[in-house]
């Protein structure tokens, strides 16, 4: 995550319980969409699995690590083993366990690259044959939808992607279903410390996801996510500045309200930064239910002179009444790109 000079900040990414499709029309063309601001679950599963930790462990009185020691590292993404297709953990747990000793042919995905990596498993104390690498296959979570198009069923969502909660790199998509969902009760936000919308998911299947990026999370949806649908044009990042402005979520059941906000500085605007300007809360009533920003409200979108500007990302641990917010033209470009 970003170190920002005496300020602490946190990504406002889903609530995290662990252990490609056709372009949307909106993210290309739209002017007008239907405003979001619904909390949404998704069960994301990744393409391939991600390791997240190499641990070292004793081998015949050695201390080894496979794993390292055949060029893995964090954040590799393993698609293969052998010319067998890698979807789970179990995927990865049964090759190893199973290999005898014998080494494991990988391919692997680092920074957009295939690599091929040799991996030798060694038994450890108890007899069981390990690589010494975590991996991670999926997760679920809550989030806000910023904006939805009722012409062809798209969405836009959560202003930033989809991370691994250990390593923060945004995690190769593979499916995910999305859900409804509702906030039962929220953990308000201090200093210092991020809060969180609490909730459960429906059985209700609403969509699916078709792409995770820096800047938001897209798919598309049979439900206009139970909203009767305020549209709005989307704004220029020209025309956003610095006053009043709207951020729009919900802090009980499914549906959104509108609280008061400003926003107080413009920062970068490249396509690929999530981190385009600073949002204020001013509404007392956000304060004093949520103590202003809390992880779930990202996607929420922010609505300055009638228009959709964007959408909130993280919150400042030093001051929980801020946080950074994302342009919604950067939300489409980066989809676009």
């Amino acid at each position: 995550m970003k170190k920002i000079p005496k300020i602490l900040i946190v990504s406002l990414s889903m609530s995290l319980l662990l252990n490609a499709a056709a372009t949307p029309a909106s993210a290309k063309t739209a002017k007008t969409v239907t405003l979001g601001g619904q909390p949404f679950g998704v069960k994301f599963y990744n393409d391939g699995v991600i390791v997240v930790e190499l641990e070292c462990f004793e081998s015949e009185g050695k201390t080894v690590c496979p794993a390292a020691e055949g060029g893995l590292k964090v954040n590799d993404v393993i698609k293969k083993i052998g010319d067998t297709d890698v979807k789970t953990n179990e995927d990865v747990a049964r090759a190893t366990c199973g290999s005898g000793g014998a080494p494991l042919r990988l391919t692997v995905e680092r920074e957009g690259k295939e690599l091929i990596k040799t991996v030798i498993p060694q038994k450890n104390c108890a007899g069981v044959y390990l690589t010494g690498a975590w991996v991670r296959d999926s997760c679920a979570g809550i989030g806000t939808v910023t904006y939805y198009d009722e012409e062809d069923g798209s969405f836009a969502a959560l202003g930033h992607g989809i991370c691994d909660k250990d390593t923060q790199a945004l995690l190769p998509l593979g499916s995910a279903e999305v859900v409804k969902a509702d906030i039962s009760s929220v953990t308000k936000s201090s200093t210092g410390r991020a809060g969180c919308l609490n909730g459960y998911f429906s059985d209700k299947p609403l969509g699916d996801l078709t792409k995770n990026t820096n800047c938001g999370v897209f798919g598309t949806t049979d439900d206009n996510f139970s909203h009767d649908g305020m549209k709005l044009e989307l704004a220029e990042n020209g025309e956003i500045k610095v006053g009043k402005a709207e951020i729009y979520t919900t802090v009980e059941g499914e549906k959104a309200e509108c609280f008061d906000a400003e926003i107080t500085k413009l920062c970068g605007m490249g396509s690929r930064n999530n981190e385009n300007f600073v949002i204020k809360v001013t509404d007392r009533r956000l304060i004093g239910k949520c103590g202003g920003i809390v992880q779930g409200m990202s996607g929420s979108p922010v609505v300055q002179n009638g228009k959709l500007a964007g959408a909130v990302t993280h919150v400042f641990l030093n001051d929980p009444c801020e946080g950074y917010g994302v342009t919604v033209q950067n939300m489409v470009s980066n989809y676009r790109s």
